[in-house]
């Protein structure tokens, strides 16, 4: 009768696969499934650590038997066990090679949903790794056509950034979320993309950002003729005029309600800084007189 000792069960598949005077040649194909039952064995008995190695070890035979897609759900097995024992480092590194392993398989949806896993898990314990994961993600959906696929990474990724106070990363990651939209005809996720990028500008205090990302992004018609924009250009004048009440009342409005939860966040605590500075810069210019010999 064959042993259910998963102990035992690698020592044999280990065997297997070593290579000595009476054995010239690793006998993968034996090895791995009994690599694959002790992994089991040992996930069921709660013994994590000693699951992942053997779960490792399968992905390996898996691969070497070029059966990549098997290798791939073995190593993504090795990074959920490797999460509940909270090796981080582990983590990222077992869905980074899931996902290569997915994509030799020509299956990048599930080689973007295993850097989405790897990103949700590591959020809070390796942030910047987190958002790496997440545009990875979107990377691969992007050039295989399916950018529709990618919107919720990239809310999710931007919603890394602005708990991490890097706005400008933040925004940038909005503008190209919005251009991801714009290839799929999601004109109405495009223009929220496009004010949630103003809004967060305008959070981080940096007006002339703001105005600028408003300019950049009006030159593309299904924004200029979206609620969103008009919303946008209210809020901006509100801040050239340094009306704090105008600024809090449209930052209430329906349009900026329909926003996602971490953009309304922010825009419901403008204005951040001084407006009123902006007020006087702008009346400031109004009031220099023009120089006729001045032509730059």
């Amino acid at each position: 009768m064959a042993t259910s000792d998963p102990n035992k069960l690698i020592s044999k598949a280990d065997k297997l696969t070593r290579l000595s005077l009476t054995r010239w040649n690793a006998d993968w194909k034996s090895a791995t499934i009994l690599y694959e039952q002790a992994a089991n064995g040992f996930r069921v008995a709660k013994d994590y650590e000693k699951a992942k190695i053997a779960f490792e070890k399968a992905s390996k035979g898996q691969e070497i038997l070029s059966s990549p897609w098997d290798a791939a759900k073995h190593m993504e097995s090795a990074a959920a066990l490797a999460k509940d024992l909270r090796q981080w480092k582990e983590v990222e590194d077992f869905y980074r090679r899931a996902s290569e392993l997915y994509m030799e398989c020509g299956r990048p949806q599930p080689a973007s949903d295993a850097l989405a896993k790897g990103a949700r898990a590591l959020e809070d314990t390796m942030s910047e790794e987190a958002v790496q994961l997440y545009t990875d993600a979107c990377t691969i959906l992007e050039e295989d056509g399916r950018e529709q696929m990618a919107f919720d990474l990239y809310r999710a990724a931007t919603n890394v950034y602005v708990k991490l106070e890097k706005y400008t990363d933040a925004a940038s990651l909005m503008l190209r979320f919005g251009l991801a939209a714009d290839k799929s005809n999601a004109t109405n996720s495009q223009s929220k993309a496009y004010l949630s990028a103003i809004i967060i500008y305008l959070y981080a205090h940096d007006f002339k950002q703001a105005e600028q990302c408003y300019n950049d992004c009006s030159q593309v018609d299904a924004f200029l003729r979206s609620d969103q924009n008009r919303c946008a250009s209210k809020l901006l004048g509100a801040y050239t005029d340094g009306d704090v009440e105008e600024i809090k009342r449209i930052t209430q409005s329906s349009t900026i309600s329909h926003l996602d939860h971490v953009i309304i966040k922010l825009a419901r605590k403008l204005p951040t800084g001084d407006v009123s500075a902006l007020k006087a810069g702008n009346a400031e210019d109004e009031e220099q007189p023009l120089d006729e010999n001045d032509l730059t």
